[in-house]
């Protein structure tokens, strides 16, 4: 029985698993399918405007091929200056920000070997350190907002005042809509970008996807001169990736969780069913100890019922021969 629990529980856990990739898989096709067909005909519109400006310009100002390879060559080196020196203590620190976060923009990367050697052993300890973190965070976090509402159950009078786990997820959900909200607010009045373009920036930053399409703090000498919009920045980043990371604890762990559930009900279920047949080998032991109980007593029953048989029968012939007699 314990044995073909456990298979059971392990063709279970593997179904799901396989389901999961599945649907991982199933996720990614149906997510080409869709970009393929919004942004492809889109990309070659581009291209073709991009090619056509760039005959005009070679024609206009009799660019052979080499000068316009030389000039784009030298526009793309010079996009990264564009807000000033990326290498002083503020980029770094920006560029430091990116590197532990995985965000990555892509807007500045080390130029030395030895800048690229030090990036990767930075990575290498600054990850794993900035995920407990943030874990970290969002665990207190949540465990204070969990605080807060029952708190604020209490006080207007509910009869159930625990915390149910929707009642995290939409507060967490909420958090992450007014962060994301508060973000793009700012950022379109800074940046000048649209509240959309704003908004799609700040959700692109704090799930670290972080495309570099748009990036902020890149308008000429932004890093040197706006010193409080440097320093909000910094600020959103990290208090936004932790509430984006409180958020992702309610709803990620979940799942991950999920197997484990199983293994520990599986093993309830183990320990149900050895504990059911333990009672059921005790009763059937009372039953047939009982069993043997009434069998001896009824067999001595018998032999004393059979001797007081045999006792009268032996009595009853001398009463006859008594009575007759003269």
């Amino acid at each position: 029985m314990g044995t073909r629990s456990l298979f059971s529980s392990m063709k279970k856990q593997n179904i799901r698993t396989l389901s999961l990739i599945l649907c991982m898989f199933s996720y990614l096709l149906v997510g080409a399918a869709v970009f393929d067909a919004l942004e492809s005909e889109s990309e070659n519109s581009r291209r073709r405007i991009l090619e056509q400006k760039r005959n005009e310009m070679k024609k206009k100002y009799r660019f052979s091929e080499d000068d316009y390879r030389e000039i784009e060559r030298v526009v793309l080196q010079a996009e990264p200056h564009r807000a000033g020196r990326q290498w002083k203590f503020a980029g770094s620190f920006y560029f430091a920000i990116t590197v532990i976060t995985t965000i990555g923009y892509g807007h500045a990367a080390p130029g030395t070997d030895a800048g690229k050697v030090f990036c990767m052993f930075y990575a290498v300890l600054g990850i794993p350190l900035t995920l407990v973190m943030f874990q970290s965070l969002g665990e207190r976090m949540n465990t204070f907002v969990r605080y807060l509402l029952h708190k604020m159950k209490q006080c207007l009078g509910f009869r159930r005042t625990e915390v149910s786990m929707e009642n995290m997820v939409l507060v967490g959900f909420l958090s992450c809509i007014g962060t994301l909200c508060v973000g793009a607010a700012a950022f379109s009045h800074f940046e000048r970008w649209s509240f959309f373009h704003a908004y799609y920036y700040c959700f692109i930053t704090l799930t670290t996807i972080g495309f570099g399409d748009f990036v902020a703090l890149q308008k000429k000498e932004d890093l040197q001169e706006k010193t409080p919009y440097v320093a909000f920045s910094f600020m959103y980043i990290l208090v936004g990736l932790t509430v984006i990371g409180a958020f992702l604890n309610l709803v990620v762990l979940r799942f991950l969780t999920m197997n484990t559930e199983d293994e520990r009900r599986d093993a309830q279920e183990r320990a149900s069913l050895k504990r059911d047949r333990g009672l059921l080998d005790g009763a059937l032991r009372v039953v047939g100890d009982t069993q043997c109980e009434c069998m001896s007593a009824c067999l001595s029953m018998i032999v004393y019922l059979f001797s007081e048989c045999m006792s009268r029968i032996q009595v009853a012939p001398a009463l006859d021969r008594n009575f007759f007699m003269p």
